[in-house]
């Protein structure tokens, strides 16, 4: 960046040359040739940092794609249950039963929250590829036993060391991409975590079409999961280690290696003096729990919670759990349909995000996020309660709801998975991580549990407009609390907002 940077700068003084070889062009030749070879050497300089971001982005990514394997698992566990529900119930003999039938499907998030609070500690103690490795045993194992289930225990069983699996996942992909990938690409690959979760929602509805012709299609659609489970711990056995965790452990030779392989040789020395100069090969150990509400910490740790707690409560699990029914209320007539254009809005608008992630930043997108999530629900909100937009109802909740993802996958989705592990200084990444996460799975199971009675108390209109104020706060809240990391190393971000007491 630095490289690209004197290039841009050096744009002035080729202006005024311009203006004086212009004045005396019949006196010399010998400015003109200065000049092409200004411009000669600007483009040599873009032209070696877009190969040195190419190479860095080809070295990586492999490993970036071994990581998202949790991601897609993520959503898959996820989407998965929407479309098996009514057979599994009928299988399983639990069609009478909406309670046990409400457990198989909140389970999962009870486990999750569980998975990532203790994923940070995982992580910190064996390092992140042991994690993703230990991470793919309840994953594999909940994905048999729902797949092999004769009965609801077992698949509550079978669910709920699913979400184990998938809260781990939640803390540690976001958490590994961030720390192996380079500065200036660092959004961009960070902004896949939050694709392929939605590829991974996607996935399982594409798996739920056979369920039509065969009923017991459902044991399949589980067992599936079993598959990137098995590749995840896989890749991840020869797959470096974080030369960031390897640095605070103190392994030297280790970080040396993975850097190596992660950036070339010929990175090794500047990247280890930068890891050193942040302090993170001092003598401080790895943060406590209690260390995270410290004074040092406390304000970016609760910045972090903070965006989670309005990721959620902006509505986007109410909005995707509930299309179909708000959709088949207001009279569409393919309500299945138009909850897939949901599904293809949500990967669509994450395309987008990831390719400006690193062009206009962090906290712009989220900015802009969240004030179209806002003017989104009040369409909604309007198109239910205006009775001169009564005959527009369908199409406007459509329209709406298709807008209120895409805002939210343009920012609110992808930017506070990458945006945390940039924030957080290296002692107490893991652990701030696994918390925000925590406050997003307590955040949404609670957002599914109540949905239903709010809209049931307020009416759907009030619901919506709820949300859309929610929306109008969180931009409020990051135009004065968030920073922007684009362009900048995790160990500058650390300096600036963690110091050394």
């Amino acid at each position: 960046m630095s490289n690209l940077r004197r290039s841009c700068f050096g744009s002035d003084p080729m202006g005024v040359e311009l203006g004086r070889v212009g004045a005396s062009v019949f006196r010399s030749s010998a400015k003109p040739r200065s000049i092409k070879s200004q411009i000669s050497d600007g483009d040599i300089e873009e032209s070696s940092l877009l190969k040195s971001q190419l190479k860095s982005f080809g070295s990586v990514l492999p490993y970036v794609g071994v990581a998202s394997l949790g991601a897609i698992l993520f959503g898959y566990h996820l989407g998965v249950v929407n479309g098996a529900l009514e057979y599994l119930a009928k299988d399983l003999g639990i069609v009478e039963s909406t309670v046990l039938q409400g457990w198989v499907v909140s389970t999962l998030l009870a486990g999750a929250t569980v998975g990532s609070f203790t994923g940070g500690s995982l992580a910190d103690h064996f390092g992140r590829t042991k994690t993703f490795i230990l991470d793919a045993v309840p994953l594999t194992i909940g994905a048999i036993l729902c797949a092999t289930a004769m009965n609801a225990e077992t698949m509550i069983i079978g669910r709920l060391l699913s979400g184990i699996g998938i809260g781990i996942s939640s803390a540690i992909v976001p958490l590994y991409i961030s720390e192996i990938s380079p500065t200036e690409i660092r959004g961009t690959l960070g902004s896949i975590n939050q694709l392929f979760i939605c590829i991974g929602i996607l996935a399982a509805l594409v798996a739920g079409l056979p369920l039509a012709r065969n009923p017991i299609w459902w044991r399949t659609m589980f067992g599936i999961g079993v598959i990137p489970s098995v590749l995840l711990a896989l890749g991840m056995m020869f797959s470096p280690e974080s030369p960031r965790w390897l640095v605070q452990q103190r392994k030297m030779s280790q970080a040396e290696q993975s850097i190596r392989i992660l950036y070339g040789k010929n990175r090794v020395s500047e990247l280890m003096q930068d890891l050193n100069a942040s302090g993170q090969g001092s003598e401080e150990q790895d943060a406590s729990w209690f260390d995270l509400f410290s004074s040092r910490y406390f304000k970016v740790v609760s910045v972090g919670a903070t965006l989670f707690l309005f990721q959620q409560l902006a509505g986007i699990n109410a909005v995707v759990y509930y299309s179909t029914s708000v959709f088949r209320h207001t009279g569409v007539t393919s309500d299945v349909a138009a909850s897939a254009l949901v599904g293809v809005a949500n990967v669509f608008g994450t395309i987008i995000a990831s390719s400006l992630m690193d062009k206009i930043g962090r906290k712009t997108l989220l900015f802009t996020s969240f004030t179209g999530m806002a003017a989104s629900m009040l369409l909604l909100s309007s198109s239910f309660t205006w009775e001169i937009l009564t005959p527009y109802s369908a199409p406007l909740a459509v329209i709406g709801t298709v807008l209120y993802v895409l805002s939210f996958s343009l920012g609110a989705g992808p930017v506070p998975a990458l945006l945390l592990p940039e924030i957080f200084a290296s002692r107490i990444r893991a652990k701030a991580v696994a918390l925000s996460l925590c406050m997003h799975w307590i955040t949404n199971f609670f957002i599914g549990l109540c949905f239903l009675s709010l809209v049931t108390a307020f009416g759907i209109s009030k619901v919506y407009l709820g949300f859309g104020c929610i929306c109008l706060l969180a931009v409020m809240y990051i135009a004065s609390n968030v920073v922007e990391t684009k362009g900048r190393s995790l160990e500058d971000i650390e300096r600036e907002l963690s110091p050394p007491i």
